[in-house]
């Protein structure tokens, strides 16, 4: 999935946009989740992560209304907090 949105957003500037924009939630989020110790920061963490799921959900739906991707695309957001961070 994050490979042909990757590909789009090179013709496509809000997508691009909407890709730096989930990036930076996603390099956030990781470094929330390794710095959390047990239960502590769990409702700034749980903050983080939905702030990231939302960006990522904006990312797909306007992929998906461009049809850059399928409409049956799901994710695990630990694993596309992982990928993300590498683009």
């Amino acid at each position: 999935m994050l490979a042909e949105l990757e590909r789009a957003s090179k013709n496509d500037k809000r997508l691009a946009e909407l890709l730096v924009n989930a990036g930076e939630f996603a390099e956030i989020y990781r470094m929330a989740r390794k710095r959390q110790k047990g239960c502590d920061g769990m409702g700034e963490l749980a903050m983080v992560k939905e702030e990231f799921r939302d960006s990522i959900d904006k990312m797909i739906q306007y992929g998906k209304e461009r049809n850059y991707i399928d409409e049956t695309v799901s994710y695990e957001i630990d694993s596309l907090a992982d990928e993300l961070s590498r683009l």
